[in-house]
């Protein structure tokens, strides 16, 4: 593990750092936004395929659980850190977060393993490997769009520990209502798509719906120790 940058102010107020991680699929990144008060987790969340820790969602966690005790670490798979455009395969994926782990793991808190899209995916599938306290899943792709058959529940259905699924109500990758029945919890954006974003003439804005997000996820890791 090699810091790369630190005491750059974030928008808690504590000092954000980062740390570059080598794993066998290649150099990884993790942005560290610490808890304003003492630490009791970290919520350790990854990018999707199409889009890197600037999504939305998680620079709004980034901000928001910090205040509540959670320190929050915004990983960079290593096919992001290296510049390409196309997400590996999932096995890839998973050898990264693997590898990412220890490095998760070193503050000596309970990790919940988080991630959004693709990202979410490979949390569910590696939580119980891994020995992660929880899982958050954002925008988790049920299916392709337009591929209902194609059905990924198993996955979510497999973590093995407290988990939380955070969908737009408009994800082309899975809407609410076509999730199946199981043991996890599912907070609904409101009109929002695999992005969260909502139109204009929804009955919510945007920084509306992203409060919905943060809201969700502080009460959950409320509950959970």
């Amino acid at each position: 593990m090699t810091p790369d940058t630190a005491d750059t102010t974030g928008t808690t107020g504590a000092s954000v750092s980062t740390e570059t991680v080598e794993t066998d699929a290649g150099t990884a990144r993790i942005t560290w936004h610490p808890a304003r008060s003492r630490a009791r987790l970290v919520l350790a969340v990854s990018h999707g395929a199409g889009g890197g820790i600037e999504a939305r969602d998680l620079k709004a966690l980034a901000a928001g659980l910090p205040p509540h005790g959670v320190t929050v670490a915004l990983v960079e798979q290593p096919w992001r850190v290296a510049g390409r455009k196309l997400a590996p395969a999932p096995k890839t994926l998973d050898t990264g977060w693997r590898g990412i782990w220890p490095a998760l793991a070193k503050p000596g808190l309970p990790v919940i393993s988080g991630g959004r899209s693709a990202g979410a995916r490979v949390a569910c599938r590696t939580a119980t490997e891994l020995g992660a306290h929880a899982v958050l899943a954002l925008s988790f792709p049920l299916h392709p769009p337009g591929r209902p058959e194609k059905s990924r529940a198993d996955e979510l259905l497999g973590t093995g520990v407290p988990t939380l699924v955070v969908q737009g109500g408009n994800d082309p990758f899975g809407r609410p209502g076509e999730f199946p029945e199981g043991t996890y919890e599912l907070v609904e954006v409101d009109h929002g798509d695999h992005g969260f974003a909502v139109p204009r003439r929804a009955d919510l804005t945007q920084d509306e719906a992203v409060t919905m997000i943060t809201d969700a996820v502080v009460r959950w890791t409320g509950t959970l120790g």
